[in-house]
This record gives structure tokens, C-alpha cells and sequence, in this order.
């Protein structure tokens, strides 16, 4: 059974008025949230094969580089999607169908709505949301177990194994 970690972006810094977007990097409370998840990711023994995949805008690109530093996983290893950036739910699935079948786990990371999205959508039950309301707060990490294909992934089949929150670490 293949295993799908969805990590959103850590916290981003939003005092920077001279950035786009998309290069807008992480805050100082996001670079540590990134590595302590990075930290939590190596517990739920990530490594030795996972397929890590992440937006190119620059918070997820800082962020997923501190998740594979501690993973022990090089840049070039890492697939950055343009199709990531700010993906909806339908763009999220049609990306992770295409994983083949041999990948035992994929690492996302990519930004809401989409993720949360895609986190109702993989699971028929309702998920957790934490003490202020949200699902997939910055840096927080959802764990599936899926059925036996990629290329079958379809709504409600999944089943959330655990949704880890920086904060509630």
C-alpha cells in the first residue's frame, strides 16, 4: 500500500512589500517549522524510497529543501512542478495518478485551498481541523495510507493516518 505525506508550505513572510508572490521566502518562524516537521518526517521512517515533489515558489522550495536536508535526500532528487503552484484539488490528483506504481511514497508539498482540498477529497471522513479552525495550517503534514494504484487514486479512498501540526509537536 503506497503512502502519501501532503506537507503545505511553512509560514511565509508577508512584511517583504517588494516580492512577488511567488518569490515571497519563509519567516523565521517557518524556517524553524520546516525543519522540526523535517525532523518529525525522518520518525515516520520517510526514507529509504520516497518520491519528493514540491512547488517551485520559493517558501515550498525553502521549505522542502529543509525537509530533504534532514531526510538525507539531494536537490536533484527533488521534482519541482510548476503546475504546483497554487494547484487546485483536480490539478493535486492528476499529479499524483502519474506516480508509478513501484513508488512506495510520495512527499508533496504544495499550498492551500488546494491541499485542504485534497485532503477532504482523499479521505470519506471528516479530518481534523486544530484549535483555530484550520485543516492544513503552515508546515502541518497529512500521512495516507491509499489503495494498491497511483493511477487509481479516486475520492474517499484513502485513509488519513495521522495530521501532524508544527505546533502540536
Amino acid at each position: 500500500m503506497p503512502t502519501l505525506y501532503l506537507m503545505r508550505h511553512a509560514k511565509s513572510d508577508w512584511h517583504s512589500t517588494s516580492q512577488t508572490d511567488f518569490d515571497r521566502p519563509l519567516n523565521n518562524r517557518g524556517s524553524e517549522d520546516a525543519v522540526r516537521m523535517g525532523h518529525w518526517l525522518a520518525t515516520q521512517s520517510l526514507k529509504p524510497q520516497v518520491l519528493l515533489v514540491a512547488s517551485p515558489a520559493q517558501r515550498a522550495r525553502q521549505t522542502v529543501l529543509a525537509v530533504a536536508e534532514i531526510l538525507d535526500i539531494h536537490e536533484d532528487e527533488i521534482a519541482f512542478k510548476q503546475e504546483l503552484y497554487l494547484a487546485s484539488q483536480p490539478t493535486l490528483v492528476n499529479i499524483l495518478r502519474a506516480v508509478t506504481d513501484s513508488t512506495e511514497s510520495v512527499l508533496l508539498i504544495a499550498h492551500n485551498p488546494g491541499l485542504d482540498e485534497l485532503v477532504k477529497w482523499l479521505d470519506s471522513e471528516s479530518p481534523p481541523l486544530s484549535e483555530s479552525g484550520k485543516l492544513m495550517t503552515t508546515a502541518a503534514v497529512a500521512r495516507f495510507k491509499l489503495p494498491d494504484s497511483w493511477a487509481k487514486l479516486n475520492p474517499g479512498e484513502a485513509k488519513l493516518q495521522q495530521l501532524q501540526r508544527p505546533r502540536e509537536l
